[in-house]
């Protein structure tokens, strides 16, 4: 057997490359793995709503009448069950809706839809902020 030549305190010091390789790469993970998260955002819709806005909850609307809410260019488009809403479903949509963008109801058009037996039992109403 022969004996190694005992390590020079400078040697022992000095970090090997196996050992920069991995303290690298434990950096890499560490900042891939936090860029993953939830963000804050300050995207914006048309007309300066949040883009992490729920619109169906904003709506006012209960959650299981609610089929589709989008923004279009002259205000909102919703496709909703009346049997599953209020009386006054449309006119407090509109008001909720229109309030994102600090604006009041313009007015409230309903809308014939194409192919009404998708989902039958729905009304599509295109709302106008003013």
């Amino acid at each position: 057997m022969t004996a190694e030549p005992p390590l020079s305190p400078a040697s022992a010091a000095a970090p090997g490359p196996r050992r920069i390789a991995s303290g690298a790469l434990l950096t890499a993970a560490v900042l891939s793995l936090s860029s993953c998260g939830p963000r804050n955002t300050d995207e914006t819709l048309r007309g300066g709503v949040p883009a992490r806005t729920n619109l169906p909850l904003a709506t006012g609307l209960p959650p299981d009448a609610v089929r589709t809410v989008s923004r279009r260019d002259y205000g909102w488009r919703l496709i909703y069950l009346p049997a599953l809403s209020p009386a006054d479903a449309e006119g407090r949509a509109a008001s909720a809706l229109c309030r994102l963008e600090r604006r009041g109801v313009g007015r409230i058009e309903q809308i014939p839809q194409v192919a009404p037996q998708d989902d039958p039992g729905t009304r599509m109403i295109d709302i106008h902020c003013a």
